[in-house]
């Protein structure tokens, strides 16, 4: 695939190169570049492969340009070449091997402008036969054994795996043939090949096996010897004698020295040249076996033996009694071996110790103490002995434990009269577990047993009577031999609110402009009770209040017909029972004096009317005699 790319590069005639004259008329455009594989992509080994890069470049003048080009297989640059001709630029891959597989670019460099082609993968299949050579194939033990492996006409990153009855025994890399050297531990034949593997990132290829050659390895004559006394019917205390020495030793000067080691388990008791004698106590906490070892040169035998030690006694245990002890307490402690060899010893030669001795320690028979337990964790060992054998018990953790305090009783949340009340009981400090109990005089009701510290003990109960609060308490438990009570309840029982009621003043009936007017809203219960006065056709209360008393007021200063309607309140307390009221009409009437006013005015109106008419009737009157007089 060809990668198209545009370069236009104009030279001016300020630009030069060192050494050479360019002309400033001169333009060119690399126009693309293709990298190609010969004969193919996939070849066999040992294939003449050819890398070709041809780039195409268009000039504005005949001479030719110089250019560079650099051929790249998986990033890495393998070859480069300087050229001034237009022909293609050749990269030979003569007899490819597995290591030129890869992806190739080739990237073309003109006067600071560049052009890469697109990556073509070579894949080279065929690798050849590695050959393993030995220097001998038959040897004695411990003797070293030279192998080399080679691929032949293999190169690259190559890793060789040397294989003993095919299991790989050791690893080398880049290095072609490989030389290792080779040490048989145990005797008899033995197959070895090899084989290698060939990297390419990230890809590996692996050869196909070697031929195999088989060694001989030749057993030597020498052996240790290990030697125990006694070695049955053992028991502790016992004196045992070890030997490790040598059999069939070669005692020439050529010879490699040889050395012994005698160790029981993981314990070197003793080592030397040809003979090592030790001597110890049987004791049966010994592990493992005893071993006698033998070492010439790159040679070990070795020879074990195991001696059974029965024990003389077993180890203590250390127990008490009560398991379950509080500060200050006295309690037992027994120290007892369960069995003893009666063929060896008596039970009466069997001796305890506690460890620390404290004070007051009585001691009432062979392993039982008696001791007042402390005021806080305390460990214990004993120790049993018997014919020069000690032997100590496992560590005893005295945890006492701590007597409960007196509890304390207390409302969780709000105590309200007639509904469920949840009541706690808690000590401060003592002991887990402890049993709390509820009572109601010397009633019991309920009993809870707090184990965990993020326990409580939590009763519920229903007060009907605001008396009965009084009469609650607990008591707290945790030895059987004595309970604390706690004190009486003492907490406020919440009653809810009943009855509310809301009266005017002054009376319905006398209410008038100008007066002022009194809402008094009253409740039965436990305050702080809050009160909210509302009058209908109101979102919002005239009034929100709250008060420690039972009763409140809504005031108004001066009246006026805007204050007539209808009124009610609303009052609740921490029991969250909200109660209402019957709703009240109020209607003001107007004042006295405007009624008087209006009276007087309508007096003198009729009172004018009057005199009008009087005045009138009278002048008539006096028009109708003066008419009567003329007339005669």
């Amino acid at each position: 695939m060809v990668l198209l790319r545009l370069l236009t590069f104009t030279l001016l005639s300020s630009y030069f190169h060192p050494g050479t004259e360019v002309d400033a008329q001169r333009q060119f455009t690399i126009r693309s570049i293709m990298l190609t594989i010969e004969p193919g992509t996939n070849v066999t080994r040992d294939t003449n492969v050819t890398v070709r890069c041809k780039a195409t470049v268009s000039s504005s003048s005949q001479e030719a340009l110089s250019c560079e080009y650099t051929i790249y297989k998986d990033s890495s640059t393998v070859y480069t070449k300087r050229s001034s001709t237009a022909e293609d630029l050749l990269y030979p891959l003569p007899n490819a091997k597995v290591s030129n597989s890869g992806k190739y670019k080739c990237k073309i460099t003109i006067e600071g402008k560049e052009m890469t082609s697109e990556a073509t993968k070579l894949t080279v299949t065929g690798m050849s036969k590695p050959v393993l050579q030995l220097n001998r194939n038959a040897v004695s033990e411990g003797e070293e054994v030279t192998a080399w492996c080679e691929a032949p006409g293999e190169t690259g990153s190559i890793f060789f795996y040397l294989y003993e009855d095919s299991k790989v025994i050791q690893e080398h890399s880049n290095s072609n043939p490989m030389e290792a050297k080779i040490r048989f531990r145990n005797v008899g034949l033995h197959k070895v090949h090899c084989a290698y593997a060939v990297l390419v990132m990230p890809n590996t290829f692996n050869s196909v096996e070697s031929n195999t050659i088989t060694v001989s390895v030749k057993e030597l004559s020498i052996r240790p010897v290990l030697e125990i006394f006694p070695q049955d019917k053992v028991y502790e205390g016992d004196q045992l004698s070890i030997t490790c020495n040598i059999r069939n030793a070669l005692y020439s000067p050529e010879n490699t020295p040889i050395d012994l080691y005698l160790s029981l388990g993981t314990k070197l008791l003793s080592s030397g040249k040809n003979k090592v004698n030790h001597t110890m106590v049987a004791l049966a906490k010994d592990p493992g076996d005893f071993e006698c070892r033998l070492e010439k040169g790159h040679v070990e035998k070795v020879i074990t033996k195991m001696v059974s030690v029965t024990e003389l006694f077993s180890s203590p245990t250390l127990t008490m009694n009560p398991a379950d002890v509080f500060k200050g307490e006295v309690m037992s402690l027994t120290c007892k071996s369960e069995s003893y060899a009666s063929e060896r010893i008596n039970k009466e030669e069997l001796t305890y110790t506690l460890e620390p001795s404290v004070s007051p320690l009585i001691s009432t028979k062979p392993g039982e103490f008696s001791v007042k337990a402390l005021t806080f964790d305390f460990n214990y060992t004993c120790e049993a002995q018997a014919k020069g054998i000690k032997k100590r018990s496992e560590t005893l953790t005295v945890r006492p434990k701590v007597p409960v305090s007196i509890p304390k009783i207390s409302v969780v949340g709000r105590a309200i009269l007639g509904k469920p009340v949840k009541i706690r009981c808690h000590s401060d400090f003592g002991s887990f577990p402890i049993n709390y109990t509820l009572l109601t005089g010397d009633d019991i009701l309920s009993t809870s047993t707090v184990r965990l510290p993020t326990q409580e003990a939590v009763f519920t109960v229903t007060i009907n009577k605001p008396e009965e609060i009084r009469k609650y308490m607990c008591k707290a438990q945790n030895n059987p031999k004595n309970g604390l009570p706690s004190s009486r309840l003492n907490a406020t029982l919440i009653e809810p609110l009943r009855g509310l009621t809301l009266t005017v003043l002054p009376d319905l009936t006398e209410i008038s402009e100008g007066n002022q007017l009194y809402l008094i809203c009253g409740t039965k219960g436990t305050p702080p009770v809050t009160y909210k006065f509302y009058r209908v056709g109101d979102k919002r209360p005239l009034l929100t209040n709250t008060l420690n008393e039972n009763n409140t007021h809504y005031h108004v200063d001066k009246l006026s017909k805007e204050h007539s309607g209808t009124y009610y309140c609303e009052a609740d307390n921490h029991a969250n029972n909200v109660v209402r009221s019957e709703k009240v009409i109020v209607e003001v009437h107007m004042a006295l004096w405007k009624k008087a006013v209006i009276g007087g005015v309508c007096l003198l109106v009729v009172s004018v009317l009057v005199a009008v008419c009087v005045l009138y009737i009278k002048s008539k009157r006096g028009k109708r005699q003066a008419a009567a007089e003329l007339s005669v």
